[in-house]
């Protein structure tokens, strides 16, 4: 598969679970990877593995995430997208959590989000040639007991991501958040009994190969649920089934 074939793409929270997951689909699509995760190591062997190169630290810190974009442009002379994929939990009553906690959600989260999609876009719109970006929330910002701040920092970054798609649609950059299902350490935290059964990450990471491809220009401003094998698009209303599929080229066809 080559629908990334020329890209360099930044994907942060790359050395575990999704993100790992994610940065080894790009690689297979075509894609240069530059590898980011707080974990320096699990960075490192990832990106020996994918053929890119890693930049370890937190996306929290507003000079790592600036040094992501700034290593894809000096190393592989450009950005065409990013997987703000970086995230961090803890399941708690409210009054259990204390201010680090909050904190620390809310910096790596949020703040993580921003400060990566805003250093990516930069370069996009000094570049002059578009690109993706594709931001990760949950169905946590519905509400799931333990789970309040971790919700409200997902719902903070489907807001930037609606915003977001608005801002960049006039320099021909397309923003789209995923909201995936996958069986994940941080998934595992909210063990529901009438959670559905989960497959593993890699089942899940052709949609964000789709939406950084150029089969889905056009694409911007959606909130996309996929579990593997469903695919659906968040409305007002809700998820809209929009069908089956499990690779990046269905997937596609399937947004356009």
């Amino acid at each position: 598969m080559t629908l990334l074939r020329g890209k360099t793409v930044v994907v942060t929270g790359a050395g575990h679970g999704l993100g790992r997951a994610y940065a080894f689909a790009c690689a297979a699509a075509g894609a240069r990877v530059v590898v980011n995760d707080v974990d320096a190591e699990a960075a490192a062997a990832v990106a020996a593995e994918v053929g890119g190169v890693a930049e370890p630290g937190s996306v929290g810190d507003w000079s790592v995430a600036e040094r992501l974009v700034a290593t894809a442009c000096r190393r592989y002379h450009g950005i065409h997208g990013l997987i703000a994929n970086a995230g961090v939990t803890r399941l708690a009553a409210p009054w259990d959590l204390g201010e680090a906690d909050l904190r620390r959600i809310a910096e790596v989260n949020v703040l993580g989000t921003q400060f990566c999609a805003t250093h990516a876009m930069r370069a996009m719109v000094r570049q002059g040639a578009g690109g993706s970006i594709v931001t990760v929330v949950s169905g946590a910002r519905f509400g799931i007991p333990g789970m309040s701040a971790y919700g409200a920092s997902k719902g903070a970054v489907a807001a930037m991501t609606a915003g977001w798609a608005l801002d960049g649609a006039p320099h021909g950059i397309r923003v789209n958040a995923v909201s995936p299902l996958a069986l994940t350490d941080m998934a595992a935290v909210d063990a529901r009994p009438d959670r559905p059964v989960l497959g593993p990450p890699e089942d899940v990471a052709p949609v964000v190969v789709a939406l950084l491809s150029d089969a889905t220009r056009g694409v911007t401003g959606r909130i996309v649920r996929y579990d593997g094998s469903e695919l659906s698009v968040y409305g007002p209303e809700g998820p809209r089934r929009l069908g089956a599929a499990r690779d990046a080229g269905t997937i596609a066809a399937l947004l356009r």
